[in-house]
């Protein structure tokens, strides 16, 4: 058996061995809620809050939307960005000595406390909040790119210059495969931060989105409520990071077929 199908195989039973897991934790929790009659309002048991998505006033399928709207278009937006300027400080030693040194300074302010001004600058909306996660996903993008696309062994680089080969062919064969890893590293980071800048953004103002829902919720203590929009955006949350080792796994692992 080869260690490719070792993977293969390895890959559904450690899956359905998280599956088994998290549903064990489920069923404790709710033992433990209704054993110890622990109040709904400080911890709902999860069939409490599996009952909330039949609520219509809470408008889950919708403020989900908004949501994932906002967590997806701030990071596909970051991701192209980051490789973007990754690619530009690679070629260009004045770019990197002028402007990554700049943009290092400006990851260094709180994005919470930039919110206020982004609002200010941009109004409400779905467009602000696909910024402030932009904002906090564009920094680790960038930075684990930079360092993929210099780290090519400089011997394939004078193969390439010695065939007269452009910035552009030297990027597309050479440097851009020896930097995927490096690239999904930061894809990975970036992820998570994703969702993070999104709910903070809902937070700080929106009328929409699941943010902003646990915020409405919060004020009349409906905690089953809030649980489920935390869930809500945890699933978001997986899906997009899942989506992400889905496509390293495609391109990583046919690149080095290829090789």
């Amino acid at each position: 058996m080869t260690a490719h199908s070792r993977r293969r195989g390895w890959f559904p039973r450690n899956q359905s061995l998280t599956i088994a897991i998290h549903l064990v934790a489920l069923a404790m929790w709710e033992a433990v809620v209704r054993i110890f009659d622990i109040q709904r309002y400080i911890l709902p048991p999860p069939s409490e809050i599996l009952a909330t998505l039949a609520g219509d006033h809470y408008s889950w399928l919708s403020n989900t939307w908004v949501t994932g709207l906002e967590i997806f278009g701030g990071y596909v937006l970051a991701t192209v960005a980051g490789v973007a300027c990754a690619l530009i400080f690679t070629w260009s030693r004045l770019a990197l000595v002028t402007l990554f040194p700049l943009l290092v300074t400006l990851n260094m302010i709180p994005k919470v406390a930039l919110g206020p001004l982004v609002i200010v600058w941009f109004s409400y909306g779905i467009g602000t909040n696909i910024l402030i996660t932009f904002s906090l996903c564009f920094f680790p993008i960038l930075l684990t790119t930079v360092r993929g696309l210099r780290e090519v062994e400089p011997d394939l680089l004078d193969l390439v210059k010695s065939l007269r080969g452009s910035k552009w062919q030297t990027f597309i064969y050479i440097q851009l495969p020896g930097a995927l890893p490096y690239i999904f590293s930061g894809m990975k980071v970036g992820a998570i931060l994703a969702v993070a800048g999104a709910v903070v953004g809902e937070f700080i103002a929106s009328a929409r989105g699941l943010g902003y829902l646990m915020i409405q919720v919060q004020s009349s203590l409906d905690t089953p409520a809030m649980f489920m929009a935390v869930t809500l955006i945890t699933m978001l949350g997986v899906l997009l990071y899942f989506a992400v080792l889905a496509l390293e796994h495609l391109l990583v692992t046919k690149d080095a077929r290829l090789s």
